[in-house]
Protein backbone atom coordinates (compact mmCIF):
# COMPACT_ATOMS: atom_id res chain seq x y z
CA UNK A 1 0.00 0.00 0.00
CA UNK A 2 1.74 3.37 -1.36
CA UNK A 3 1.57 6.17 1.00
CA UNK A 4 2.89 9.54 2.43
CA UNK A 5 2.16 12.01 4.95
CA UNK A 6 1.02 15.41 4.11
CA UNK A 7 0.31 18.69 5.59
CA UNK A 8 -3.46 19.81 5.04
CA UNK A 9 -3.05 23.51 3.48
CA UNK A 10 -6.40 24.26 2.65
CA UNK A 11 -9.10 24.45 0.62
CA UNK A 12 -9.77 26.07 -2.59
CA UNK A 13 -11.31 25.74 -6.06
CA UNK A 14 -10.11 24.94 -9.71
CA UNK A 15 -11.64 24.41 -13.68
CA UNK A 16 -11.68 21.05 -14.67
CA UNK A 17 -11.41 20.29 -18.54
CA UNK A 18 -14.67 20.40 -18.69
CA UNK A 19 -14.52 23.97 -17.77
CA UNK A 20 -16.71 22.80 -14.29
CA UNK A 21 -15.87 24.38 -11.26
CA UNK A 22 -14.69 21.59 -8.46
CA UNK A 23 -14.15 22.11 -4.58
CA UNK A 24 -10.77 20.26 -3.64
CA UNK A 25 -8.46 20.13 -0.44
CA UNK A 26 -4.31 21.06 -1.23
CA UNK A 27 -2.37 18.82 0.80
CA UNK A 28 0.99 19.22 0.45
CA UNK A 29 3.80 16.49 0.87
CA UNK A 30 6.84 17.07 3.38
CA UNK A 31 10.06 14.67 2.50
CA UNK A 32 9.41 11.51 3.83
CA UNK A 33 12.26 9.84 5.05
CA UNK A 34 12.46 5.84 5.06
CA UNK A 35 13.66 5.13 8.95
CA UNK A 36 12.94 1.70 9.04
CA UNK A 37 11.94 -1.39 7.78
CA UNK A 38 10.19 -4.86 8.70
CA UNK A 39 10.53 -8.00 7.00
CA UNK A 40 8.65 -11.28 7.22
CA UNK A 41 11.30 -13.08 8.53
CA UNK A 42 11.83 -10.94 11.52
CA UNK A 43 8.71 -9.08 12.50
CA UNK A 44 6.16 -11.25 10.59
CA UNK A 45 5.05 -8.97 8.14
CA UNK A 46 6.59 -6.48 5.61
CA UNK A 47 5.93 -2.61 6.39
CA UNK A 48 7.82 0.75 5.85
CA UNK A 49 8.38 3.27 8.84
CA UNK A 50 8.16 6.97 7.04
CA UNK A 51 8.93 9.69 9.01
CA UNK A 52 8.27 13.39 8.24
CA UNK A 53 9.27 16.78 9.80
CA UNK A 54 12.41 16.86 11.90
CA UNK A 55 11.66 16.33 16.04
CA UNK A 56 14.02 17.93 18.48
CA UNK A 57 15.82 15.47 20.37
CA UNK A 58 15.22 16.67 23.47
CA UNK A 59 11.65 15.58 23.49
CA UNK A 60 12.48 11.86 22.63
CA UNK A 61 14.22 9.26 24.77
CA UNK A 62 17.53 8.10 24.25
CA UNK A 63 16.26 4.53 23.08
CA UNK A 64 14.52 6.20 20.07
CA UNK A 65 17.41 8.77 19.64
CA UNK A 66 19.90 5.68 19.10
CA UNK A 67 17.69 4.14 16.55
CA UNK A 68 17.89 7.13 14.42
CA UNK A 69 21.93 7.73 15.46
CA UNK A 70 22.70 4.07 14.26
CA UNK A 71 21.32 4.63 10.89
CA UNK A 72 22.70 8.53 10.57
CA UNK A 73 19.27 9.75 10.20
CA UNK A 74 17.64 13.45 11.68
CA UNK A 75 15.20 12.28 14.65
CA UNK A 76 11.27 12.70 13.02
CA UNK A 77 8.33 14.31 14.76
CA UNK A 78 5.80 11.77 12.71
CA UNK A 79 6.21 8.28 12.23
CA UNK A 80 3.63 6.19 10.31
CA UNK A 81 4.32 2.49 9.58
CA UNK A 82 2.88 1.60 5.79
CA UNK A 83 2.30 -2.50 5.43
CA UNK A 84 2.89 -3.86 2.30
CA UNK A 85 4.81 -1.02 0.78
CA UNK A 86 5.18 -1.38 -3.24
CA UNK A 87 7.85 0.50 -3.97
CA UNK A 88 11.69 -0.78 -3.51
CA UNK A 89 13.43 1.50 -1.26
CA UNK A 90 15.64 1.54 1.77
CA UNK A 91 16.59 3.18 4.53
CA UNK A 92 17.68 6.41 3.77
CA UNK A 93 15.36 7.14 1.04
CA UNK A 94 13.77 10.39 0.68
CA UNK A 95 10.05 10.24 -1.04
CA UNK A 96 8.02 12.50 -2.29
CA UNK A 97 4.67 13.09 -4.10
CA UNK A 98 5.56 11.49 -7.55
CA UNK A 99 5.27 7.98 -5.56
CA UNK A 100 1.34 8.88 -6.38
CA UNK A 101 1.60 10.59 -9.75
CA UNK A 102 -0.10 6.91 -11.14
CA UNK A 103 -3.01 6.73 -8.69
CA UNK A 104 -6.04 8.31 -10.08
CA UNK A 105 -8.09 7.66 -6.59
CA UNK A 106 -6.59 8.31 -3.13
CA UNK A 107 -7.89 7.71 0.52
CA UNK A 108 -6.95 10.31 3.38
CA UNK A 109 -7.29 9.04 6.82
CA UNK A 110 -6.33 12.11 9.86
CA UNK A 111 -8.13 13.36 12.73
CA UNK A 112 -11.26 14.43 12.91
CA UNK A 113 -11.62 18.87 14.22
CA UNK A 114 -12.63 18.14 17.96
CA UNK A 115 -16.57 19.55 18.93
CA UNK A 116 -16.49 19.23 22.67
CA UNK A 117 -19.58 18.04 24.48
CA UNK A 118 -22.75 17.93 22.28
CA UNK A 119 -26.12 16.22 22.41
CA UNK A 120 -27.93 13.75 20.58
CA UNK A 121 -28.84 15.90 17.98
CA UNK A 122 -25.71 17.20 17.16
CA UNK A 123 -23.82 14.63 17.81
CA UNK A 124 -25.76 11.60 16.48
CA UNK A 125 -28.51 13.48 14.64
CA UNK A 126 -31.52 12.76 16.65
CA UNK A 127 -34.87 14.55 15.19
CA UNK A 128 -36.01 16.31 18.71
CA UNK A 129 -39.28 16.70 19.74
CA UNK A 130 -41.76 19.45 18.92
CA UNK A 131 -41.12 22.71 19.35
CA UNK A 132 -44.78 23.90 20.29
CA UNK A 133 -46.46 26.20 23.04
CA UNK A 134 -46.54 23.03 25.99
CA UNK A 135 -43.94 20.76 24.68
CA UNK A 136 -41.44 20.19 27.61
CA UNK A 137 -39.50 18.18 25.01
CA UNK A 138 -37.43 19.64 22.71
CA UNK A 139 -33.68 18.84 22.30
CA UNK A 140 -33.74 15.77 24.75
CA UNK A 141 -32.36 12.04 23.82
CA UNK A 142 -35.70 10.80 25.35
CA UNK A 143 -35.97 7.44 27.48
CA UNK A 144 -32.53 4.95 27.88
CA UNK A 145 -33.62 2.10 30.03
CA UNK A 146 -37.02 0.47 31.47
CA UNK A 147 -37.43 0.75 35.25
CA UNK A 148 -38.69 -3.40 35.24
CA UNK A 149 -36.39 -4.57 32.20
CA UNK A 150 -33.67 -4.51 31.65
CA UNK A 151 -33.19 -2.03 34.77
CA UNK A 152 -30.16 -0.17 33.34
CA UNK A 153 -28.95 1.66 30.44
CA UNK A 154 -27.60 -0.88 27.83
CA UNK A 155 -24.01 -0.50 26.17
CA UNK A 156 -23.49 1.21 23.17
CA UNK A 157 -26.93 3.62 23.72
CA UNK A 158 -27.28 6.75 21.70
CA UNK A 159 -25.82 9.71 24.22
CA UNK A 160 -24.78 13.05 24.55
CA UNK A 161 -20.89 12.99 24.85
CA UNK A 162 -17.52 13.93 23.52
CA UNK A 163 -17.61 14.70 19.63
CA UNK A 164 -14.83 14.46 17.24
CA UNK A 165 -10.93 13.99 17.60
CA UNK A 166 -11.15 10.90 16.37
CA UNK A 167 -9.34 9.18 13.23
CA UNK A 168 -11.38 9.04 10.53
CA UNK A 169 -10.72 8.24 6.60
CA UNK A 170 -11.88 10.04 3.53
CA UNK A 171 -12.41 7.24 0.87
CA UNK A 172 -12.00 7.33 -3.05
CA UNK A 173 -11.51 10.71 -3.47
CA UNK A 174 -10.53 11.52 -6.99
CA UNK A 175 -6.66 13.42 -7.95
CA UNK A 176 -7.05 16.53 -9.64
CA UNK A 177 -3.57 17.40 -9.97
CA UNK A 178 -0.12 16.69 -8.79
CA UNK A 179 1.98 19.55 -8.95
CA UNK A 180 5.29 17.73 -8.33
CA UNK A 181 7.43 21.02 -8.51
CA UNK A 182 5.86 22.37 -5.08
CA UNK A 183 5.24 18.54 -3.60
CA UNK A 184 1.32 19.28 -3.12
CA UNK A 185 -1.72 17.20 -4.37
CA UNK A 186 -4.66 18.55 -4.97
CA UNK A 187 -7.70 16.18 -3.96
CA UNK A 188 -11.72 16.29 -5.29
CA UNK A 189 -13.74 17.27 -1.75
CA UNK A 190 -12.95 17.54 1.97
CA UNK A 191 -10.36 16.03 3.98
CA UNK A 192 -10.77 15.04 7.89
CA UNK A 193 -8.89 17.90 10.14
CA UNK A 194 -7.58 20.89 10.39
CA UNK A 195 -5.87 23.67 8.35
CA UNK A 196 -2.18 22.72 9.22
CA UNK A 197 -3.05 19.54 10.48
CA UNK A 198 -1.24 16.23 9.28
CA UNK A 199 -2.41 13.68 6.91
CA UNK A 200 -1.86 10.61 5.81
CA UNK A 201 -2.62 10.36 1.94
CA UNK A 202 -2.45 6.71 0.52
CA UNK A 203 -3.36 4.90 -2.43
CA UNK A 204 -7.15 4.18 -2.78
CA UNK A 205 -8.26 0.12 -1.35
CA UNK A 206 -12.02 0.18 -3.64
CA UNK A 207 -10.63 2.42 -6.21
CA UNK A 208 -6.65 2.11 -7.11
Amino acid sequence: MLGLIGKKIGMTQVFDDSGELMPVTVIKVEPNLVVGQRTADRNGYSAVVLGAINAKASRLTKPVLGQYAKNDLDPKKYLVEMRDFDHDCKIGDSLGVELLENSAFVDVVGTSKGKGFQGVMKRHGFGGGRKTHGSKFHRGNGSTGMAAYPSRVIKGTKMPGRMGGEQCTSQNLRVVRIDAERQMILVHGAVPGTKDGYVIVQRAKKKG
